[in-house]
């Protein structure tokens, strides 16, 4: 499935919230602060594992959309299955590791659906040596566009990538795909954990059609003031 045109999109639909906390109580509690400020939320195994699919249910059945980032991969068959299901929940987004065969079978198996299959090329917090010590011949950047290639032939929604490589992979998959950003941070804020960061301006500019943006926003005294300055920042670029 294709993503909605990022022109028909409000900016408030591009940012995606990372509801990266131990428990479904304190992701209500989010929730509840960014009421009407954010519109889209990422579920991934922190809560996932301490009863977030339920959670994830529950919002999508209010009108919330729902990122879930699960990160497949196994054999077709078991992929296959489990997207099935996870269409059945009522999710905006899923991603899967961007290996052809994994793809190929999540696309089929999520084929008139409203879910938008992500592959995941390269992750944020892997800079060229965690590559080469992964065993893989090619640097970051060449793994990143030979997926991206790899994903538009399987028929997937969209990219999860780096805002450096943003700009590569949409000459890669044209206008129409999402490309999903992590690794976002406002200027001057702590990196954490990632290697390859951005700020949601350059992110935009670079043709990124979604941002996600978690500890930024959870982790911040005033959650909601935070997601009203990534958004201002969106919206300016």
């Amino acid at each position: 499935m294709q993503a909605q045109s990022i022109q028909a999109q409000s900016i408030q639909e591009r940012l995606i919230v990372g509801l990266d906390v131990p428990t479904v109580a304190e992701a209500e509690k989010v929730v509840r602060e960014l009421d009407g400020v954010v519109s889209f939320y990422k579920i991934g195994y922190q809560l996932a594992f301490a009863g977030g699919l339920d959670f994830a249910r529950e919002l999508a059945s209010g009108g919330t959309k729902v990122f879930l980032d699960m990160k497949l991969l196994d054999i077709d068959n078991t992929v296959a299955k489990g997207v099935e299901n996870i269409v059945k929940m009522g999710m905006s987004m899923l991603t899967l590791h961007a290996y052809p065969k994994t793809m190929r079978a999540a696309v089929e198996a999520a084929r008139g659906s409203d879910l938008c299959l992500l592959g995941v090329t390269v992750l944020t917090s892997m800079d060229e040596q965690d590559v080469i010590d992964a065993g893989y011949e090619y640097d970051p950047h060449t793994l990143v566009l030979r997926r991206s290639e790899q994903a538009l032939h399987a028929g997937m929604g969209g990219i999860v990538c780096s805002a450096e490589e943003t700009e590569a992979v949409r000459r890669i998959v044209g206008p129409n795909m999402a490309v999903v950003t992590p690794g976002i941070r406002l200027a001057g804020s702590d990196h954490g954990d990632q290697k390859r960061v951005v700020t949601p301006a350059q992110a935009i500019r670079s043709g990124s059609s979604h941002l996600v943006v978690a500890r930024p926003v959870v982790g911040a005294a005033d959650r909601r003031a935070a997601a009203e300055a990534i958004l201002a920042e969106m919206r300016s670029a």
